[in-house]
């Protein structure tokens, strides 16, 4: 056995006595043939396993596990998790005290390993009445850009991006809505690798950093959520985008009914982009590849698939940092698999970013109060310099949201009506100044509430589900 595979099994068996943590980790690297090294903070069993050849498994292969019992270790965690496929890497992350720090990271061989493994195993009952919580684990390699001079051109953001930062692969920019040779004022940096993207984000992050003489905005992009194929195999609706704004709903209608008439069942638009459904899923495939690349009105548009995202979590993901309006749901598309949203940076996913740092699962927002002691200094700051999980009323967030993108404030106006059994019933239209010479000129939800306060959240709920 290697000295590094004692030194990992013994330095970390504090809980359980160290002899019989030792045995049991050695026992099971006997048995597999996998080999066990600690090192910053974590350990790690296998990566590659015995007999590997080529290169590490594809992005999506990897699972997160959380809730793990702090005194558990590999040799009863690696045999559960076996069970779904073959085990590339087990990273569990580990305390000085030599504890577990309650969660891991498993990568797989295939993708297909990964999902049954999110499938079978979350919620799984891993200890009488301990259950460990699995999710797709995201290596997130890309980067937001704001405050991007708008006329700057794809080649000279990609070009400059390579200049100040290293392992740059690509870079994803949309065009205005309103006018097509201008840029929308920020960008997507794709990297190599989540290392060289985590390298760019440190050296760029101070907020001093300056391009073409603007001091620009970074962070994490948020990563596009993976569908399992399955899913992918019955979806029937298309996802349409740069639009002119002018575009009218019966116009793509009628362009995507030229090549089979009668084939498209309706069709919804937003600002720039649109949501063609068929009546049947080959017709739509079909479509794509007839129509990716054609002009509709001058402008030449971009057409996939659209992703199914369940309703719920995508209203809870906004908390998070982003709507994406490829979560077609949000206006009627069918999902009878329970999703779990958060794309971004495909050009079928586009949307406008909030903050869009990445956690296992939605972050709650911090109620908790805290002492103030004389002589606690303080620093007036602009709410805006927050990030969007410091605020948990949607009416915050649409203010912020419209701030980000340098948009005049939201208006409110509110409307009145009487119930049968004689209640005042109140909602909210919303208008977004900077865009209301668009296809949507007010955002107004369906329901009533019988307080002000209910009437003006609900609205501004219902204004950033359809940004």
């Amino acid at each position: 056995m290697h000295e590094e595979n004692k030194a990992a099994a013994n330095g970390c068996g504090k809980i359980r006595s160290g002899t019989q943590n030792e045995a049991a980790l050695l026992a099971l690297m006997e048995k597999t043939g996998y080999s066990m090294v600690q090192e910053n903070g974590q350990r790690k069993f296998g990566g590659p396993p015995p007999g590997w050849e080529g290169p590490p498994p594809p992005r999506g292969c990897e699972v997160f596990v959380g809730k793990i019992p702090r005194d558990m270790y590999e040799d009863e965690l690696v045999p559960v998790f076996e069970r779904a496929g073959k085990i590339y890497e087990f990273r569990l992350m580990m305390e000085f005290s030599g504890e577990n720090r309650g969660y891991a990271f498993v990568m797989y061989t295939t993708k297909e390993e990964a999902q049954l493994a999110i499938k079978i195993l979350n919620n799984y009952e891993i200890r009488p009445g301990k259950f460990i919580g699995v999710c797709v684990s995201l290596d997130n390699c890309r980067l937001f850009i704001g405050a991007i001079p708008k006329e700057k051109k794809k080649e000279e953001i990609l070009n400059e991006m390579k200049k100040v930062t290293e392992g740059v692969v690509d870079v994803i920019v949309y065009p205005n809505a309103t006018d097509k040779t201008k840029n929308r004022g920020f960008a997507f940096v794709e990297y190599e690798s989540h290392r060289a993207a985590a390298m760019a984000r440190r050296r760029l992050i101070p907020g001093t950093f300056q391009l073409w003489g603007h001091t620009i905005q970074v962070d994490w992009a948020d990563p596009e959520k993976e569908v399992d194929e399955e899913t992918m195999q019955r979806v029937k609706v298309l996802y349409v985008r740069n639009l002119m704004i002018s575009t009218t709903e019966d116009t793509i209608k009628a362009e995507f009914n030229k090549f089979k008439p009668g084939v498209v069942e309706r069709v919804k638009k937003l600002r720039d982009y649109a949501f063609v459904h068929f009546f049947h899923r080959e017709d739509a495939v079909a479509a794509m590849s007839v129509m990716n690349g054609k002009c509709i009105d001058g402008a030449s548009i971009e057409v996939t698939l659209a992703k199914p995202v369940n309703k719920e979590s995508a209203w809870k993901q906004h908390f998070n940092g982003q709507i994406s309006p490829s979560s077609e749901n949000l206006f009627g598309f069918p999902n009878k698999d329970d999703g779990h949203q958060k794309s971004l940076g495909k050009p079928a996913s586009l949307s406008v970013r909030l903050n869009g740092q990445h956690s296992p699962g939605p972050p709650e927002v911090e109620r908790c109060t805290y002492p103030f002691f004389p002589g606690i200094k303080l620093t007036p700051i602009s709410m805006y310099s927050l990030k969007s999980s410091h605020f948990s009323s949607a009416v915050m967030h649409l203010d912020y949201f419209c701030n980000k993108n340098n948009w005049a404030p939201p208006e409110y106006y509110l409307y009145s009506t009487t119930s049968q059994d004689g209640k005042v019933l109140l909602v909210y239209k919303v208008i977004i100044p900077s865009i209301a010479d668009g296809s949507q000129s007010y955002f107004m939800p369906d329901k009533l509430c019988t307080t002000v306060e209910g009437a003006k959240e609900l609205a501004a709920q219902f204004t950033l589900l359809h940004l």
